[in-house]
This record gives C-alpha cells, sequence and structure tokens, in this order.
C-alpha cells in the first residue's frame, strides 16, 4: 500500500504509531512529502499530525511543504498553529517568502479579518522578508478580490509613495471597482494611470470589458471594445472570451455566437477557456444540445477539454435531474481522458442526486470518491448533512450525526443551521446521549452555535 493511502486510510489518533510500527520507513523524500501533504488538503488536523511528526524527525522539509501545511492551517482557520510554524521555519534553515505571506493574508481576508491581513503585510520585514512592490500588489488584489476595494484604494493611497504603483497596482484596483460593479470608479482608474504616463495594458482593457458587462452596460461593453482596437489594442482570446460571456449570459445569443464564430476568421484562435465560455453560455441560456456540439467540435479540432468543461456541462445535465446518467457518463468520460474529477465534481453529483431524493446514490458518489483518494470539503459535508435532515427519520439523523464527527475531525466546521438540524433531530427521535457527545465536539470549534442546550 502507498504510503498516502495508509496515511488516508488510518484514523487520526492512531497515525503517528502506525508510522512509527511500518517495517521499513519511506523514504521522506521533498516530492513525497508534498503529494501527500496535498493529497490530505481537506483532512487539516491529520495533516497537520504528519507535517509535527516529520518536523520531529529531522525530515527534509523544504518552502513548498511549509507553504502548503500554512495554507491548511490558515483554512481552519487556526493562526495561531500558523505562526508557530513560521517561527519554526528557520530551524530548518528556511524563511517564510512572498508567497508564504500571500497565503497567510489570502486565509485572513477570507476569515474576515482584512486588518489581521495588512498587519501580516506590516510582519514581512521583520520575519526576514522585505515587502516590496509585487508583495504590495498582492496585498491589494487580495482585498480587491474580496471586494473591500474600499479598503484597498485607501492602503493604496497610504502607501504609494512607499511602493511606486506599476501598471498593475492600477489594473488591481481597477478590477476590484469592477468587482463591485462600480464601473465608472475603474474608469478613473483608468484615466488616472493615462495621467501617469503608464501604458494601459490590453489586461486593463479587458478588465474594463468586463466590467461593462458586469453592469448589464452592453452598449457601453461594444464600444469600449471598438475604441480600444481604435487606440491599436490588439484583442486577445480573453477579450473574444468576455465578449462571448458577456453578451450570451445576457441573453443575447445570436451575438455571442456570431463573436464565438468570427474569433477564427479573425486569425485569433479561440482557447479552452473561450469553448468553456461558449459552452457555460449555452448550457445556462441555450439549449443543451448546442452545448454538446461544441463539445464535439472543441475535441474534433484538438482542443482538451479541462476540469471547467466537463464540470459545466455535468452540472448542465444533472441539473434538476434532467439527465443523471448522461452526467455520470461524462464523469467515467473524464477518467478515461485522463482528467482528474475534483472534489467539486463530485459535489455537483450529490446535490443533483440530493435535490431529486436520491440520497443513496448521492453516498454512492461520496463513496466512490474517498475511494479514489479524493476527500470531502466543507460544501460535501453541508450538502449531504441538509439531505439527511429532510425527512427526520432516526436513523437518517443518526447517519448526519457520525457525518459530523467525522468532518470536524477533519477540520472542517459545519454551518450553524446545519448542526442545529442534526442535534435537534437527534433530540427529537430519542437520540439524546448521541445530542450530547455532538455538543462535546462542538467545544472543538469555537464558531459552532453555543446557545443550543439539553
Amino acid at each position: 500500500m502507498h504510503i498516502s493511502d495508509l496515511i488516508k486510510k488510518t484514523p487520526t489518533p492512531h497515525l503517528i504509531k502506525t508510522l512509527k510500527n511500518q517495517k521499513s520507513s519511506p523514504n521522506w523524500t521533498p516530492q513525497l512529502i508534498t503529494q501527500t501533504l496535498k493529497s490530505l488538503w481537506n483532512d487539516g488536523p491529520k495533516a497537520f499530525l504528519l507535517f509535527t511528526h516529520l518536523s520531529k524527525t529531522h525530515q527534509s522539509l523544504t518552502l513548498e511543504s511549509f507553504d502548503l501545511i500554512i495554507d491548511i492551517l490558515g483554512r481552519m482557520r487556526d493562526f495561531k498553529k500558523l505562526w508557530s510554524l513560521v517561527s519554526e521555519m528557520p530551524r530548518h534553515g528556511l524563511h517564510p517568502s512572498h508567497k508564504t505571506f500571500a497565503i497567510i493574508m489570502e486565509r485572513y481576508v477570507s476569515a474576515g479579518k482584512a486588518d489581521r491581513a495588512i498587519r501580516a503585510f506590516s510582519l514581512m520585514q521583520i520575519h526576514g522578508c522585505p515587502p516590496n512592490l509585487q508583495a504590495f500588489n498582492t496585498l491589494l488584489d487580495i482585498l480587491c478580490k474580496s471586494k473591500r476595494v474600499e479598503r484597498a484604494q485607501e492602503l493604496f493611497r497610504a502607501l504609494r509613495h512607499r511602493f511606486k504603483p506599476d501598471t498593475i497596482t492600477y489594473n488591481i484596483l481597477a478590477d476590484g471597482w469592477c468587482i463591485v460593479r462600480k464601473t465608472q470608479m475603474a474608469v478613473r482608474v483608468f484615466r488616472e494611470m493615462v495621467e501617469l504616463d503608464l501604458s494601459p495594458s490590453l489586461s486593463t482593457y479587458n478588465i474594463l470589458l468586463k466590467g461593462f458587462f458586469r453592469t448589464g452596460e452592453l452598449t457601453s461593453a461594444w464600444s469600449f471594445f471598438v475604441e480600444m482596437k481604435k487606440r491599436g489594442c490588439v484583442p486577445d482570446a480573453i477579450t473574444y472570451t468576455t465578449l462571448v460571456h458577456g453578451f450570451g449570459m445576457a441573453g443575447d445569443l445570436d451575438k455571442a455566437c456570431k463573436i464565438f464564430e468570427g474569433v477564427k476568421e479573425k486569425g485569433c484562435l479561440p482557447n479552452v477557456a473561450t469553448y468553456n465560455a461558449m459552452i457555460m453560455v449555452l448550457c445556462k441560456k441555450g439549449p443543451l444540445e448546442r452545448a454538446k456540439l461544441i463539445f464535439s467540435e472543441m475535441e474534433n479540432k484538438g482542443y482538451e477539454p479541462n476540469l471547467t468543461t466537463y464540470n459545466l456541462l455535468i452540472r448542465a445535465f444533472s441539473h434538476d435531474g434532467r439527465d443523471m446518467e448522461g452526467a455520470l457518463g461524462l464523469l467515467e468520460r473524464m477518467r478515461e481522458k485522463g482528467c482528474t474529477p475534483s472534489v467539486q465534481t463530485h459535489n455537483i453529483l450529490m446535490r443533483s442526486f440530493c435535490e431529486i431524493g436520491e440520497v443513496e446514490r448521492a453516498f454512492e458518489v461520496w463513496e466512490r470518491m474517498e475511494g479514489e483518494g479524493c476527500f470531502g470539503n466543507l460544501d460535501s459535508y453541508n450538502v449531504m448533512l441538509s439531505a439527511l435532515c429532510v425527512n427526520e427519520r432516526r436513523e437518517e439523523f443518526l447517519r448526519a450525526g457520525k457525518m459530523v464527527v467525522e468532518m470536524v475531525e477533519r477540520g472542517h466546521v459545519p454551518q450553524r443551521l446545519v448542526f442545529t438540524r442534526v442535534v435537534n433531530g437527534l433530540l427529537l427521535t430519542g437520540n439524546q446521549g448521541f445530542a450530547k457527545e455532538l455538543l462535546r465536539v462542538q467545544s472543538q470549534c469555537k464558531r459552532l452555535c453555543r446557545e443550543i442546550r439539553l
């Protein structure tokens, strides 16, 4: 049995003992450590336990392995352990990099702690990683992508004299304003960079073009597209992908299809993303049969469908239980083509089976997913737990309770509403003992509701 399979199958409390009892200890190369940590992405406590064991046995830990476990701890919102690892890095002859701090800042922002992310940025120098313009741009980008563009703009004004902004800086801010649907603010950023003699890049134009579509300004989007060409900016595959997606999702399928077909005539070959945009539009706004035809054309012309392609089609096939067998057929096809299904792929199928009341088939998908070494994530658990609570049956509440225990052991926190439904369901069906056990489990998850009492 491969070491990563052994680790996955071993209960967390027995992991270290199992590793120590191995007759022949594996050669923990940096590559094997990284591979194993990646496989444990959705089982954070086990990943951290393994990493701690390897650290104590003086294995060759690399910056990449530290970044991985720091990211896992950040996902679990265990920032105390995260910073202890940052402090431990010099003992292994390592120092946190700009990527390390990018991970930390992104995890703080994801946890709703933007000020902590900015504080982490200010600590870079202390940890031997002097901040530069690239790191500053990364922080701004993280803030903007989380819809905190006003905070990013304040930070930009405060530090622009310390970190001289470049085109990338302005692109990040423009994108931030577009994300929150304030296109005119993005246009203001565009004008400011031009006034500072910074040349807008093709990315700048593509960002603003996408911004117009986000706010439903189709006429402005097309005028801007025409204007960018007049200024000598040659559209690329991303530009045309934006146009196809923008017009298609706005309901103008004819224009989207015309642009898609016209791309080839203009000498700008579409890429996989362009095909995916067309497939998405047809899956959501047009007949599914046309999406299938585009998928076939894509393969016939030598474009390899990727994970996004398959997920789009599987979602369309399984929507409202439209064609679950067809969706499962696509799952097998992607496996045959060497495209590994992700946890999101399985979540789409499990959610669809649950929505049509076929919970056991959803569990079949779950079991195969985990059998292939792909652990369920928070979304997977919440989908299954919600489905188990629908019929209010004793055995299903028991099954749900066991899933709650398992997910907490793997470092996931159930949604408050879901946790409450499971506990109340156990109480109503005469399982007070198990309900009490779950309430003890909640002490491991500080963010679970604490107002539930027996």
